[in-house]
C-alpha cells in the first residue's frame, strides 16, 4: 500500500485516474473541478452530462463516485465524487468525507485502475478543516486499501500550496 502526499499540480499528472472534488450537478465550477475541466476539455463536460441523474439536478449525491474518461489529460480517467460542505462537524460530514475516499478508491479498484490521485476533497470552498479533513482521508485510505487487498495501488494526494502538504504530511505520520 502506497499513499504519497505532494504538492503538484492534480491535472499534469501521468496516473490511471485523477479525482475530481466535484459538485453534485458534475458540469464544472470553481477550484479543482474547473481546472480539471479546463484541462481536460470540452469532452468531459459532454461526458458528465451523459451520466444519468440520480435525483432532479443531482448525477453524483455528496460522498458518491462517478468515472469518466480523462480526455485531454495526461490521467486516462476522472473519478469524480462530491464532498460535503462543512456544517460545524456534527451533521455527517466526516462519514460523507470518508465516503468520498473509499468510494473512488473502489470505483479505481472496479476499474482496473492501479494508480490515482486526490486533491484534498472539501477543504477549499466547501469549508472542511484542511486538519480534520487530513485525519479522515488518512483513515478510509488506509482502511480501504487493506479492504482491497491493494498493496499495488499507488495512491496520491496532492496539493498545490507547500504549507498544506506538510500539514497533511503531519497528520498521515502521527497517524
Amino acid at each position: 500500500m502506497s499513499i504519497t502526499l505532494l504538492t503538484a499540480d492534480l491535472t499534469r499528472l501521468a496516473v490511471d485516474a485523477i479525482v475530481n472534488a466535484a459538485n453534485r450537478q458534475l458540469l464544472g465550477g470553481g477550484g479543482v473541478d474547473g481546472a480539471i475541466h479546463r484541462a481536460a476539455g470540452p469532452r468531459l463536460l459532454e461526458a458528465c452530462r451523459a451520466l444519468p441523474e440520480a435525483s432532479a439536478d443531482v448525477r453524483c449525491p455528496t460522498g458518491e463516485a462517478r468515472i469518466t474518461p480523462g480526455f485531454d489529460l495526461p490521467a486516462s480517467c476522472v473519478v469524480h465524487t462530491v464532498g460535503p460542505i462543512w456544517r460545524g462537524g456534527s451533521h455527517g460530514e466526516p462519514e460523507l468525507l470518508a465516503a468520498c475516499y473509499r468510494n473512488a478508491l473502489e470505483l479505481a479498484r472496479e476499474h482496473g485502475l492501479r494508480s490515482i490521485a486526490f486533491p484534498a476533497i472539501s477543504c477549499g470552498a466547501y469549508g472542511y478543516p484542511p486538519e480534520l479533513a487530513a485525519g479522515v482521508a488518512c483513515a478510509s485510505l488506509r482502511r480501504t486499501l487493506a479492504r482491497l487487498g491493494a498493496p499495488a495501488m499507488d495512491v496520491r494526494v496532492c496539493f498545490l500550496d507547500g504549507a498544506m502538504t506538510q500539514l497533511w504530511q503531519r497528520v498521515f505520520n502521527a497517524a
